[in-house]
């Protein structure tokens, strides 16, 4: 029997901008969401002109963290919040590795309850 992966975090990467959604599988919205684009975290950061690199991740974790939390779904109403990594890794560069690890470590240290998951043979074969 499959578990419903109601709330999804899903990763979007370019050279320049970070930006992280967590989507409400249910309704197809998304509950919340933070990037590196946005004034406030981009002021913060010390990216290049061209690059932001894992140090960047770690405060859109944070932001997005604390927005779960406005939101009251950290724990994604008991269940979690589901991650592919290994489909969030096999879509984004070799060189991003560290940037997807950062920003889910933050979401962690920051009270999100993620669930990983990181056996797609099972859900492939169902």
């Amino acid at each position: 029997m499959t578990e419903l992966k109601r709330y999804v975090l899903r990763l979007f990467m370019s050279l320049k901008y970070i930006t992280a959604n967590v989507l409400d599988r249910n309704n197809g919205r998304i509950v919340a969401t933070a990037s590196t684009v946005e004034h406030s975290i981009k002021n913060s950061l010390q990216c290049g002109s061209r690059t932001c690199n894992a140090k960047a991740a770690a405060p859109v974790g944070e932001v997005l963290a604390m927005r779960l939390k406005v939101e009251g779904l950290e724990s994604g109403q008991q269940r979690g919040i589901h991650v592919d990594v290994n489909k969030e890794l096999e879509k984004k560069d070799f060189k991003n590795r560290t940037k997807v690890w950062s920003l889910i470590h933050s979401l962690k240290n920051n009270g999100v309850k993620l669930i990983l998951d990181e056996d797609n043979d099972a859900s492939q074969s169902g």
